[in-house]
């Protein structure tokens, strides 16, 4: 499995998934540019986040990590160091994934982006049969977790939506809008 090291070339991340199709988000703050690739799958009527029947459920023993999105694992670029709520991000590339923790959300920053001479598909079984899922939730592969502040957006956000913005200075903010839920933490340019 390959650690964080090379620029992750985005255009090897895309699938022909149409129902998930590829978004990406990026911003430049004090010249450093930042970016995350993502998988974007849409509500289409099924419960997501919380009770019964949700394909993301909460709950006691029920706490799960979600990969950020569909397909391939979302990645995270970094021209510069970060620190991320408190986490402390260095340069480079990152697969990014979701620990739910009964709606306590943490991001989890993993150094392996690569199955073999493949993205890492993340969670479960990808395409090609290969179980990953024990990369998602294993501290030797991470980087690290970072709390997230949850909230509820204004209206059902039906498409996923991962939003990286400058806030003034050398801040930014990350933004993850899905269903019911917002997710969001802080950010600084070193």
């Amino acid at each position: 499995m390959m650690l964080a090291v090379a620029q992750v070339k985005k255009e090897d991340l895309v699938t022909k998934n149409t129902k998930s199709p590829g978004a990406e988000t990026s911003v430049t703050i004090n010249g450093k540019n930042i970016w995350i690739y993502y998988h974007a799958p849409s509500v289409r009527g099924r419960q997501i986040f919380g009770g019964a029947g949700a394909l993301e459920p909460y709950g006691k023993g029920k706490a799960k990590v979600w990969r950020l999105g569909a397909d391939y694992a979302t990645v995270l670029h970094t021209d510069s160091d970060l620190d991320l709520n408190g986490l402390a991000i260095p340069k480079g590339d990152y697969a990014l994934y979701a620990d739910l923790d009964d709606g306590q959300w943490k991001l989890i920053v993993n150094k392996t982006l690569m199955a073999g001479a493949r993205h890492i598909w993340g969670v479960g079984v990808s395409p090609d049969g290969v179980q990953e899922g024990a990369t998602t939730n294993d501290p030797a592969t991470e980087l690290g977790r970072a709390s997230l502040v949850m909230g509820k957006p204004p209206s059902p956000v039906e498409t996923l939506k991962i939003t990286l913005s400058g806030a003034g200075g050398a801040t930014g903010k990350l933004l993850i809008e899905w269903e019911n839920v917002t997710a969001s933490a802080p950010f600084t340019v070193k």
